[in-house]
């Protein structure tokens, strides 16, 4: 006997979104499969850990495919590739950087030119994983609110550290750079290293949602300025699906650059331009209505 019949009482199927008062992406599980409804978050995390492997292979099993870190590295002792944020520093020091640099820095900065600059935040930095992390635990967790700093935070930090660079002859953010200290410490075991990491994913767990990579890192800054010309864009070209359910907000990493293509704020087409996208795929996953979809910037078409 039905729970209707039992109370006397008419009860609606429970159905949709109300069946589990669901946390972000949990009627994309069940109306698309779970692997649909994580397809680009397992591809991100198939590319960060396969860089990630060919970096660690030499330390570990002495395969140097790959040597070097994020930073500047040699690939097969023919392809260097140098973070341009690095050169930035290294010329506002005063250091004359080698011609190897400079060749791996301009392959590096043309490549995300031209494909977008913050593909390297999602789709490379392995500190995007401890940052994910500390934002699932948030959510299970179900903690709210906390001292978000402003967006334009890490673009202060980031003409800053240049500026370090410059008084101290230095390469400044090397000195904290999660990225190079995770990799320390993957290499060289627990110490400081690990204590940085460590900070960061406490403080996008207890004091900021989505703060390092959304608002603090002046990585994302220098690389979100790479990202103004890029090719790759998601759009919400199926955006009259939308049935206001925010899961998209809710997971976005950057939820400002979402609103003015969902919902046409000040412009018409469904593109989202806004140079702080990462173009990680995370509206696209968590969209039960399949709104979103990675296309490229000359795509202005709408469903």
């Amino acid at each position: 006997m039905s729970a209707a019949s039992q109370t006397g009482t008419n009860v609606p199927p429970v159905s949709g979104r109300s069946a589990v008062m669901m946390r972000p992406g949990a009627e994309a599980v069940i109306e698309k499969g779970w692997v649909r409804a994580h397809k680009w978050l397992l591809l991100r995390r198939l590319t960060q850990l396969g860089i990630l492997a060919l970096f660690m292979l030499g330390p570990w099993f002495g395969l140097w495919i790959v040597k070097g870190n994020l930073s500047s590295s040699l690939t097969l002792g023919v392809l260097p590739l140098t973070d341009p944020y690095l050169l930035l520093q290294s010329v506002a020091a005063g250091q004359v950087p080698y011609k190897e640099a400079l060749l791996g820095g301009g392959i590096v900065a043309a490549f995300y030119l031209l494909f977008g600059g913050r593909l390297f935040c999602s789709w490379v930095c392995p500190v995007n994983m401890v940052t994910d992390a500390a934002a699932w635990l948030r959510r299970r967790l179900g903690l709210k609110g906390g001292k978000v700093p402003s967006e334009y935070t890490r673009y202060w930090l980031l003409g800053l550290t240049v500026l370090a660079s410059a008084l101290t002859g230095a390469m400044a953010w090397e000195w904290v750079n999660p990225v190079s200290m995770l990799h320390r410490g993957l290499i060289f075991g627990f110490g400081l290293s690990w204590g940085i990491v460590l900070g960061v994913f406490l403080y996008d767990l207890l004091i900021a949602s989505r703060g390092w990579c959304g608002h603090v890192c002046p990585m994302g800054a220098f690389y979100g300025v790479l990202n103004k010309t890029a090719l790759i864009r998601v759009t919400a070209d199926r955006r009259s699906r939308c049935d206001d359910c925010m899961d998209c907000f809710a997971v976005c990493p950057e939820p400002q650059v979402i609103r003015p293509a969902l919902k046409a704020v000040a412009q018409d087409h469904p593109l989202i331009l806004d140079q702080d996208c990462t173009s990680c795929g995370r509206c696209i996953d968590v969209c039960s209505k399949d709104v979103f979809r990675l296309t490229t910037r000359f795509d202005r078409s709408e469903s």
